[in-house]
C-alpha cells in the first residue's frame, strides 16, 4: 500500500475559519441537516455543507495525475465510490475517451444534479455493498466519503472496495497528526463519523485486506 496525495492541493486552497464554524451556528443542528445528504448539503447555506457545488474544472489536474499514474486507457473500467455530482468522473472521461465509468453516491440529490454527461452511470447506494461483481474495475476511487461511515459499515465498505477492483484502488479521507488538527477536524467536520490517525487508517485497512493506495486530507 502506497500513500499518494492526488487531492490536496484542492483542499489546501480553500480557506477556513474554523472558530467561526462552532460559534456563529448551532453545530450539532447544522451537522443534522448536512447528513441528510440533499439540497442543503451540496447546494445550501455554508453552514451545512459545500455552500453551493458547481462545476469549474478545478478537478482536471486531478484527473490527469490519476489516470497518468495508474495508466488509464480506452477500456478501463474505473469505479467512484462516493462519486457525488461526478466532476472527477467527468474529467477522466475527457482526458481518457473511451473510459468506462460508474459511480455510486449515497445522495439522491447529488445524482439528480450531477453532470449530465455522466449521470446516466451512476446510481444510489451505500458504500457498504456495492452492486458489482469480483473483479469489476481496473480502479476503483473514493474520495472524502468512507470517513463518513460508523466503524461496522466502514469496515465493510473497505473489504468491498477491496472486492470489486481488479488492479488499482485509492481510497482518500480526513484524518489528523495532532491535537491541533484534531480540534480543527472536529470543528469543520459536518457528516465524519470515523476520526482516526493515518496509524489508525493503515491499520484499519490492513485488517480489511485493502491493497490499494491511500492519501489524507488534514485540517491544519
Amino acid at each position: 500500500m502506497t500513500e499518494i496525495d492526488f487531492v490536496g492541493r484542492l483542499h489546501t486552497k480553500t480557506s477556513r475559519d474554523y472558530l467561526q464554524r462552532v460559534v456563529e451556528h448551532d453545530k450539532a443542528e447544522c451537522a443534522e441537516v448536512a447528513c441528510r445528504f440533499d439540497r442543503d448539503y451540496w447546494d445550501g447555506d455554508r453552514r451545512h455543507g459545500y455552500g453551493g457545488m458547481r462545476y469549474d474544472g478545478r478537478w482536471r489536474p486531478v484527473a490527469e495525475d490519476m489516470a497518468r499514474h495508474y495508466g488509464l486507457k480506452a477500456g478501463d473500467r474505473v469505479l467512484d465510490v462516493g462519486c457525488g455530482k461526478g466532476f472527477l468522473l467527468y474529467e477522466l472521461t475527457q482526458v481518457v475517451p473511451g473510459l468506462v465509468i460508474a459511480g455510486l453516491d449515497v445522495s439522491a440529490y447529488a445524482i439528480a444534479e450531477a453532470k449530465e454527461e455522466v449521470r446516466p452511470f451512476f446510481c444510489q447506494g451505500n458504500a457498504n455493498h456495492l452492486p458489482w461483481p469480483d473483479g469489476t474495475f481496473d480502479l476503483v476511487i473514493s474520495i472524502n466519503t468512507l470517513h463518513n461511515l460508523y466503524l461496522d459499515d466502514l469496515w465493510v465498505a473497505i473489504r468491498e472496495i477491496q472486492r470489486v477492483g481488479r488492479k488499482n484502488r485509492y481510497i482518500c479521507v480526513e484524518s489528523y497528526r495532532n491535537e491541533r488538527e484534531k480540534v480543527n477536524l472536529m470543528y469543520w467536520q459536518l457528516t465524519c463519523r470515523a476520526f482516526h490517525t493515518p496509524e489508525e487508517w493503515s491499520w484499519l485497512y490492513q485488517q480489511t485486506g485493502y491493497s490499494g493506495d491511500s492519501s489524507f486530507i488534514f485540517f491544519e
